[in-house]
Order: structure tokens, then C-alpha cells, then sequence
């Protein structure tokens, strides 16, 4: 998320209403937290309960973002920042994927040729990728990013942290 930001301002087309782009990335970060356990079947609306029981709390702005990622919450995106969510969700996914059928299993490996293959000519691969979401980014109306740019801000994005995350 916070690649896509930068991308986006870099354009100039971070506008006046979207949100701070510390909100951007901890939404990417937490956006999933309540993926797990008895909190999954009502994944991401239960966001804040589980991040009170560690006593931490997130601006309205982040919830809204989190609850924007998943087209059944019923917040429809409207900003750039919710659009971005929306389309990054699955897309990190497949990156993952990608990665993990290399022999070093490593994001430094990985092509934003071999992403943007899988993406369009192996529909059956990380079958659960919702490619109709994420080829939203391309629309004018929404991030105005080409798919194959796109692929590539959220690769370097993960490369950049791939020791964290161990890939």
C-alpha cells in the first residue's frame, strides 16, 4: 500500500480527502488480522475487536480502508486509497505464489514478466486470486495504473520488506 502511494503522489494524483499515507500502509499491514480463528467468518469486520484485546486502536479512516478490501462489508471504495486496497488484496497472494514455486522461494526472484503470465494466461494458478478485482487498477476512474505497472509497484513493494516476511 505504501508503494502504491508513492507511485500515486508521484503522479500527482494523491488528491485533497485521501487519506495520510501512514493510514495506507497500516491498512495493508493489519488488513487481514481478523483472518483466523472465531473472528474469520466475519473477516474484516471484526478488525477492532481483535486489536483490543492487545489495547491498540486504529482511526476510522483505517477501519474504513480494511473494510473496503472485501467487496462482501458492502463499502464500496471511493477514494484511491480504498481502491487500492481492493486491488492489492489478491494480488500479494499471487505474488506469493509465484515466489514459492521458484527453487529459492525467494521475492528477489521473481519477474513482473512470470506475475503478469500467471495472471493472464494460468487462470488455474493461486486459483483463489480474484484477477476481476485486481485488474480494476487499470480503470480511469479508479487507480488509472496499466496492470502490468501495477503488478510491478506491488512486487518491489514486497521485495523491499521481503526479510520480514521471510521470502
Amino acid at each position: 500500500m505504501g508503494g502504491i502511494y508513492d507511485y500515486l503522489e508521484s503522479q500527482g494524483q494523491i488528491g485533497v480527502g485521501e487519506p495520510a499515507r501512514q493510514d495506507w500502509t497500516l491498512a495493508g499491514l493489519i488488513h487481514d488480522i481478523d483472518y483466523a480463528g472465531d473472528t474469520k467468518k466475519d473477516h474484516p469486520l471484526k478488525t477492532i475487536e481483535v486489536l483490543q484485546k492487545f489495547n491498540l486502536e486504529i482511526s476510522d479512516s483505517v477501519d474504513r480502508l480494511i473494510k473496503a478490501h472485501a467487496s462482501h462489508t458492502g463499502i464500496n471504495p471511493q477514494n484511491k486509497a480504498e481502491w487500492s486496497i481492493r486491488c492489492a488484496d489478491s494480488l500479494t497472494g499471487l505474488i506469493v505464489a509465484v515466489a514459492l514455486v521458484y527453487p529459492s522461494k525467494k521475492l528477489a526472484d521473481v519477474k513482473v514478466s512470470s506475475i503478469l503470465k500467471r495472471f493472464l494466461k494460468e487462470p488455474k494458478f493461486a486459483a483463489g486470486t480474484r484477477r476481476d478485482e485486481v485488474i480494476l487498477c487499470q480503470d480511469a476512474d479508479k487507480l488509472a495504473i496499466p496492470l502490468e505497472k501495477f503488478i510491478e509497484i506491488c512486487l518491489l513493494s514486497m521485495q523491499t520488506i521481503s526479510n520480514e516476511i521471510n521470502l
